[in-house]
């Protein structure tokens, strides 16, 4: 999975680079594995901000500006969570884009919420996704997974924002006459 997350870390360098816009992360059960990855290609600090390792509920509260009663409410393994994350993150390295993880690699969860449940979110502070992992393969697999799913999650989204000008179909059609 190294050389894929490799490969999506150019694409994003490329994508990012040559838009002139920003990303930062909010790294939670990921601490900072996504972070490494996007700055692993040379030319990173030109669209990398920064990030955080919220990992506990304390950090998430008081860096990120997460609603206590929305973590006690929802869980921090949450969609809702994950969304906060985007946007506080956004928020405080003044960054166009960011990608948040939250989630139980392992061993311990809460009731309701099995090993294996992580929330993805990425986009602006205005147009969010996410993405729900499930599925326990061990704390290692799951970080690894987690990590690869977030930058691919990353990736889709920021492919319909800049479309490959190599590639035809998003090349706008001249109109008939």
């Amino acid at each position: 999975m190294e050389f894929e997350n490799k490969v999506l870390s150019k694409e994003i360098l490329y994508k990012l680079y040559e838009s002139g816009k920003t990303i930062s992360t909010a790294e939670s059960c990921t601490s900072g594995r996504i972070a490494e990855v996007l700055t692993s290609v040379p030319g990173a600090s030109t669209y990398y901000k920064g990030g955080t390792i919220c990992y506990s509920n304390e950090a998430k509260i008081n860096i990120l500006g997460v609603d206590a009663d929305l973590i006690a409410e929802k869980n921090a393994v949450s969609e809702e969570v994950a969304i906060e994350m985007v946007k506080g993150v956004c928020k405080i390295l003044n960054s166009d884009y960011a990608i948040a993880t939250t989630g139980f690699a392992g061993p311990g969860a809460d009731p309701g919420i099995p090993v294996g449940t992580i929330w993805i979110a990425c986009g602006t502070k205005d147009n969010i996704r996410t993405l729900k992992l499930e599925g326990d393969e061990g704390r290692e697999e799951n970080l690894k997974n987690a990590t690869h799913k977030a930058l691919q999650f990353f990736v889709e989204y920021i492919r319909e924002i800049f479309p490959d000008p190599t590639d035809m179909d998003s090349v706008p059609k001249p109109e008939a006459k």
